[in-house]
Formats: structure tokens, sequence, C-alpha cells
């Protein structure tokens, strides 16, 4: 066990500083106040998890899911999890549940967003 969070720690730091450096780079090319960064983050994260996800079955190297899955593209970014919790349900038939799970976690983690900083400055106003 200790070893699967090892492998999580450390694909998790090499994910999230990739993150940083696609970050850094999108603002060469980017327009000024656009998230950029995040978008290609968001979207290359979520291809790859789509891809490693079958590879991985097809090919029997789950074992590597710790590292690759949870820790790089986790680290990478947090949606390509998201992404595949909701296609998954989507496979298995529940589209009814895939649709509650994506507005459900929209809805409810832009609201927790909004009161967190309305929080935070109540408290360092």
């Amino acid at each position: 066990m200790i070893m699967s969070f090892l492998q999580v720690a450390l694909g998790g730091a090499l994910g999230a500083m990739l993150r940083f450096a696609v970050g850094l780079g999108a603002l060469r090319f980017a327009a000024p106040g656009f998230p950029v960064g995040v978008l290609l983050v968001n979207v290359l994260g979520s291809f790859l998890m789509g891809a490693f996800a079958m590879y991985s079955f097809h090919r029997g190297v789950q074992h590597l899911n710790p590292f690759v899955m949870t820790g790089l593209l986790g680290g990478f970014t947090t949606f390509s999890a998201f992404s595949l919790e909701a296609f998954t349900l989507y496979e298995r038939g529940q589209v009814m549940a895939a649709g509650l799970y994506v507005a459900l976690s929209v809805v409810l983690s832009l609201g927790a967003l909004v009161m967190g900083v309305w929080v935070a400055r109540g408290l360092w106003a």
C-alpha cells in the first residue's frame, strides 16, 4: 500500500510541474485575461486519461494506474478524473446519473468557490 501512495505522490508532483509549465507556456501565446492554460490542461488531461484508461485495461498494466491516472494526470488536472467518472456512468447506461453528476459537480463546485471567496473576504477584509 505504501508503494501506491509513493507512486501517487511522485506522479502528482510531476503532473503539477507539467501543469505549471503548460500554464507558463500558454501565457506566451494566449490573449491576456482568458485562462487558456487551464483550458488546455483540462482538455489534454481528459484526452490522456481516456487514452490511458483504455491502454491500461487492454494491455493489463493497471498497476500503473496509481502513478499515471491518480498521480500524474490527477496532478496535471483533476478535471480528467471528473471526465472519466462522468463518461463511465454514461457508458454503464446511467445517462441520468451522468448528467446529474456533471450538473452537480459544476454548480456545487462553483458555488463552493463563491462561498469560499465570501468567507475569506469576510475574515480578511
